[in-house]
């Protein structure tokens, strides 16, 4: 049934979530069988058959109209984010076999603005969140991605299985359930990509915490916000980062972390910089496909 049954689960998992009174119903007195509104409560609020939502939460091969999704989008109480998500996982069912997703690249123009900025940590994410490039200081702020094997130059893999980066982001738990929130948004975006179903597989066997948030289908667009973090060299940071999503790509997104002017968090970003400041160059992978071994051969380590 494909990504059909996905979005079923993910109205389940917010269906799940809601209280009787959220929805303004009558409380009911007692435990409920299953947590949150039950399915003809949903439909109620929907202004639809019990029977029609219970068969979009079972994926069945329907077509509802954008009215009929508005509606349920409205007693579901999603934000602007989940909707967009829930469109995603609609509009992206896996009817066919898709061919294979182009390997991504960083354009010159974009190199030459991260190597500009070399001031501020800046990165450059693609799909499933994958380090595609980014400057010197960015990767001694939170880890030497260059260093390591292909497979594993992920943001959300190292935020979830690296013990360091507990250390480091002083909000880890918030931190990181949001770039699993990411990750999903991701997967809907792209629900035949095998490298994404993959990383998600592994995280599954390896992190508890990741199979908790990954269950509870939550998803994450933020363009904006702002980091505490605790570095091993120069002390605790208050960071703003921004995500600005690449007009000509959409799957690519530079995030630029940044300090007050004057701010002991400034001072410290300049001290940090100064470490290794004759390695400052911007990193990319070299050009490869997809399916690149994960030994991390054809990547190198130069400057832009």
């Amino acid at each position: 049934m494909g990504q059909s049954a996905e979005f079923g689960k993910f109205l389940k998992a917010m269906r799940s979530r809601l209280k009787p009174e959220d929805g303004g119903l009558p409380g009911t007195s007692g435990v409920r069988r299953v947590p949150g509104l039950r399915r003809e409560e949903i439909a109620r609020l929907a202004d639809v058959s019990t029977d029609y939502y219970t068969r979009l939460e079972q994926g069945r091969n329907i077509h509802p109209s954008r009215a009929v999704l508005d509606s349920v989008a409205r007693a579901l109480r999603l934000d602007s984010s989940e909707q967009a998500h829930m469109m995603d996982l609609l509009e992206n069912c896996a009817k066919s076999q898709r061919p294979p997703l182009p390997a991504q690249s960083v354009r010159p123009a974009l190199k030459q603005l991260l190597d500009a900025v070399g001031s501020v940590p800046a990165l450059v994410l693609g799909r499933r969140t994958d380090v595609l490039a980014g400057n010197h200081l960015a990767f001694l702020l939170l880890a030497d991605f260059p260093s390591m094997p292909a497979a594993e130059r992920n943001l959300t893999r190292w935020m979830m299985l690296d013990p360091r980066a507990k250390e480091l982001f002083r909000d880890w738990n918030s931190v990181a359930a949001e770039a699993v929130g990411t990750l999903r948004v991701d997967i809907g975006r792209h629900p035949d990509d095998a490298q994404a179903n993959q990383l998600v597989g592994e995280l599954a066997v390896q992190s508890e915490n990741f199979r908790l948030w990954w269950a509870g289908h939550r998803v994450a667009r933020r363009s904006a916000g702002s980091l505490r973090l605790h570095h091993p060299v120069v002390g605790d940071l208050e960071l703003n980062v921004e995500n600005l999503t690449l007009p000509d790509d959409p799957d690519q997104v530079l995030r630029v972390f940044s300090a007050k002017p004057g701010s002991p968090t400034a001072d410290s970003l300049t001290l940090l910089g100064s470490f290794g400041a004759e390695a400052a160059t911007v990193w990319e992978p070299t050009q490869t496909t997809d399916n690149t071994d994960a030994s991390g051969a054809g990547f190198l380590t130069d400057s832009a």
